[in-house]
């Protein structure tokens, strides 16, 4: 049995990381690590995030519970976690998220976690110090206007240029504490690593953006785009070109973090008993669907995810079929050998990862809340702060309600990948077919959340400073 193998579990989350990002999904993509990794590993084709913000794609993650379904609002605090069944089960645990406000213990994530540190409290003292944590996008171009003085004096000093001049995603500080927990753990553990790099404003180290691109001279251009952007100024061509530049730039940094703390585990001689989960906890857009980010939307520019899992000793694969994220916790407990929790809804994938079985023919289901306008704030913390959005998946079709206001769509995504074309008043027998399977799907998501109201939960101090960092407010 491979849970008679595996005696830890690295699970590495990455904010906005859209599947096409990456190599494994679109060769035409520059991450060697996770490419490495794929080769190895189960690569799921068509995983999707159980929601379009980390506060609503996360409960799956973590928990393998809707958001809402328990308390009516964001975080887990009434659901029993991933890290809450292995430490029962006697692993030691370990969380580290890169100062993203909605995994904090504010909203429950600490629980089970030996140790935890989100990052979010270190902010310094001084006012310039507060200032930064408060406004990232300030700190993109101050790195990126200094970036070709910093770099000449690295190289007078024989320094090398892979790491960012200013740690503004706070990835390096996850990865140092992700590698200090790997040397001095005690067999069996469990590790959750989550970074921030691709989340806005992306502010990549000057070699990852030369590494990608290919430009030697386009520091200048990157910081017109973050300006243009920071000011709400219009995005043309050239500006998302840029800011997509920006964004694959910082991708390519995070995989080669995961590549470092890859070689903390074989260092540590832990590597062949280590399974290693990657994915995004929700994607990003970049105005297929007229905006920029990730606004309360549900196509597949924010809900197609990578999903890989590396378990040593299964033979690497490409799976097809629909799989949520919700999907982790079970597949994780599987790999160790521990019992999951009975309130988890996913399915545990070990045996589409270990013998290529088809996953469960089920629809994926996610969920978003809508205010009056897409781009109000702020962040809908309960499930009472606007019209509920829910979408259903199958691996060809999406289907999307308002359920406050019982607005349909209904895209056919191999003929139409950027899903512009609604099909939901067409009366073909496909279209017909993809609504009677899809429509009683989110109906019943819909029904499991009724009733579960709940006012939101104020939230101050430094908490509310790194939120307001990322642009909730």
């Amino acid at each position: 049995m491979i849970g008679d193998t595996i005696d830890n579990v690295v699970l590495v989350t990455v904010d906005s990381l859209r599947a096409d990002a990456i190599s494994p999904y679109d060769t035409a993509r520059h991450t060697p690590e996770l490419g490495a990794i794929a080769e190895e590993a189960a690569v799921f084709e068509h995983a999707f995030a159980n929601g379009n913000w980390t506060p609503f794609a996360f409960p799956g993650i973590l928990a393998s519970r809707p958001v809402f379904a328990d308390s009516g609002r964001i975080g887990v605090e009434a659901s029993r976690t991933l890290a809450s069944v292995l430490s029962a089960a006697g692993f030691d645990t370990a969380g580290f998220n890169a100062a993203n406000g909605f995994l904090t213990d504010h909203w429950g994530y600490e629980e089970g976690f030996d140790q935890f540190d989100a990052f979010v409290s270190d902010v310094g003292s001084n006012i310039y110090s507060r200032y930064l944590a408060a406004h990232p996008t300030v700190e993109a171009w101050i790195q990126l206007a200094t970036s070709p003085f910093r770099r000449f004096a690295s190289r007078l000093r024989g320094d090398a240029d892979d790491t960012p001049f200013h740690d503004a995603s706070r990835g390096l500080d996850v990865e140092r504490q992700a590698t200090a927990f790997v040397e001095d753990a005690d067999e069996p553990f469990f590790l959750w690593v989550h970074y921030m790099d691709t989340h806005t404003p992306y502010t990549p180290a000057p070699r990852y953006v030369r590494e990608v691109s290919g430009s030697r001279v386009g520091t200048h251009r990157m910081l017109l785009a973050h300006t243009k952007t920071g000011l709400g100024w219009e995005v043309g061509d050239r500006t998302l070109s840029d800011l997509r530049t920006l964004y694959r730039s910082a991708v390519r940094q995070v995989d080669a973090s995961i590549g470092r703390l890859r070689g903390a585990l074989a260092e540590a001689g832990v590597a062949d008993d280590t399974a290693l989960v990657v994915a995004g906890d929700h994607g990003e857009e970049f105005q297929e669907h007229g905006h920029l980010a990730h606004y309360p939307k549900l196509y597949d520019e924010l809900c197609r995810v990578p999903l890989i899992v590396d378990v040593p000793g299964a033979d690497g694969r490409r799976v097809e079929g629909a799989v949520g994220l919700d999907a982790i916790p079970p597949t994780v407990c599987a790999a160790v050998g521990v019992e999951p929790d009975t309130t988890w809804t996913g399915r545990s994938l070990l045996p589409s990862v270990v013998a290529g079985k088809a996953p469960a023919d089920e629809p994926v289901v996610s969920v978003t809340v809508r205010g009056e306008e897409v781009t109000s704030q702020p962040i809908p913390r309960a499930l009472d702060d606007g019209d509920l959005l829910v979408a259903a998946r199958t691996t060809a079709w999406t289907y999307i309600t308002n359920t406050a206001t019982g607005e349909e769509e209904l895209y056919h995504r191999p003929s139409d990948p950027r899903q512009q074309t609604d099909r939901s008043s067409a009366d073909g027998a496909e279209e017909t077919a993809a609504l009677d399977r899809l429509r009683p799907a989110a109906d019943a998501h819909t029904e499991a959340l009724s009733g579960a109201g709940a006012d939101a939960v104020e939230v101050e101090g430094d908490v509310e400073t790194r939120l307001s960092a990322l642009g909730y407010r």
